[in-house]
């Protein structure tokens, strides 16, 4: 019997994975959790096999939770609305046996925790396409920029940091706007985030 805890912050959708994997012969919720740290809890109380975790959850989200369930013996499978790359390359750092999407088919869930339990790796399609075919565009000196931009640091502070004038980073920050197709510097940061390019 696989042993299953689910985290999950929406109460109805937590209900609703449940009902579907209790409905599996092979598959049992021991618990259910609504945020990171009762997972984590759940987790050291139950033994379960394995957790299904949501990423944005309160109190602690699901990357942190998973990091600190690495090692323990439980696999995590993380099940989230984001196909965001940076998510994926934490989840995929956080050691996650399998990373799938909420859009998914629901059969493909129960599949899925099967094929992780058999020590495959389950990830969804569009995130590997996406994580490994997209390079960062920005050189070193324009990351260094966008890096001091994201700390908080205006144009004259970036150009004594970096020995330029305040004209040169204006020119590095149109650039790096135009690389990344975006009209301001949050846009920027945001961006850059989401793809996981920050160090």
């Amino acid at each position: 019997m696989i042993r299953i805890v689910i985290a999950e912050d929406q109460r109805m959708l937590l209900g609703a994975l449940a009902s579907i994997l209790d409905l599996e012969e092979d598959m049992t919720v021991v618990g259910k959790a609504s945020n990171g740290e009762d997972a984590i809890r759940l987790v050291h109380q139950h033994k379960p096999d394995i957790c299904i975790m949501d990423i944005e959850m309160p109190v602690k989200n699901g990357l942190d939770a998973a990091e600190e369930l690495k090692g323990s013996g439980c696999k995590v499978m993380i099940l989230t609305t984001f196909a965001r790359s940076g998510y994926f390359e934490r989840a995929i750092k956080a050691g996650a046996s399998g990373y799938l999407l909420k859009d998914s088919p629901s059969e493909e869930l129960a599949t899925s925790i099967r094929s992780i339990m058999a020590g495959r790796r389950i990830y969804a399609s569009e995130l590997v396409d996406e994580a490994y075919g997209e390079e960062n565009p920005l050189t070193e000196r324009e990351k260094e920029v966008l890096q001091l931009v994201a700390n908080g640091k205006n144009t004259k502070e970036i150009a004594s940091e970096l020995f330029i004038t305040a004209g040169t980073v204006r020119n590095y920050i149109s650039v790096i706007l135009d690389k990344l197709g975006v009209s301001n510097r949050i846009e920027a940061i945001t961006r850059f985030k989401e793809k996981g390019w920050f160090k």
